[in-house]
């Protein structure tokens, strides 16, 4: 049975139907809960919720075609729920690739996604959707901006400061982590 299909049997209360949306989505939604969250545990929290909030709202879904997209607006807003309730919690970053491996093991390749996912970190939980959603995703701005529930213009500044802040962030990391360099001016020390 193809999605709409399955949407619609879900809508009526068929938690079969509804199983089958879920397995088929499933992978894809813990990819963005583990990207926007940097946390495994927070993300199968922010997993979970979004499945609860779907079954329990699924009834009021207007267009069956947007299940996706509603979906994961659904674990979008749950991360940054997550975020907002787990502010002072030290969040430990693992990084997992969420396509296949890469064949070769650089040296290089692994410092720079090291580095990467440091300044992401940083980052405020909105900001950090944006990008994971754009670039992680391939989702285009308009997508996104849906996603969010923001205009579509917020969403193309919010990701243009954000990428300035990664860009500062990991040229501020560089300096500090290049013996010899000043990490106030990034020239070589006397």
């Amino acid at each position: 049975m193809d999605q709409i299909g399955l949407v619609d049997r879900a809508r009526r209360g068929d938690r079969y139907a509804f199983a089958e949306l879920v397995r088929a989505s499933g992978a894809r939604l813990d990819a963005t809960a583990r990207l926007i969250l940097r946390d495994p545990e927070l993300a199968q929290d922010a997993v979970q919720e979004t499945l609860i909030r779907a079954w329990r709202s699924l009834p009021g879904l207007r267009d069956a075609e947007s299940f996706d997209h509603w979906l994961h607006r659904l674990v979008v807003r749950a991360c940054i729920d997550q975020i907002r309730r787990r502010r002072r919690r030290v969040i430990e970053v693992e990084v997992d690739p969420i396509l296949e491996p890469v064949a070769r093991d650089d040296i290089r390749h692994i410092a720079d996604r090291d580095q990467l996912d440091r300044a992401l970190a940083r980052l405020e939980p909105e900001a950090r959707a944006v990008v994971v959603l754009h670039f992680y995703l391939d989702q285009p701005l308009s997508e996104v901006a849906a996603m969010l529930g923001i205009p579509v213009g917020t969403a193309k500044s919010r990701l243009h400061r954000t990428l300035g802040l990664l860009r500062s962030s990991m040229a501020i990391d560089e300096v500090t982590s290049t013996p010899g360099l000043s990490p106030v001016t990034g020239g070589q020390l006397a």
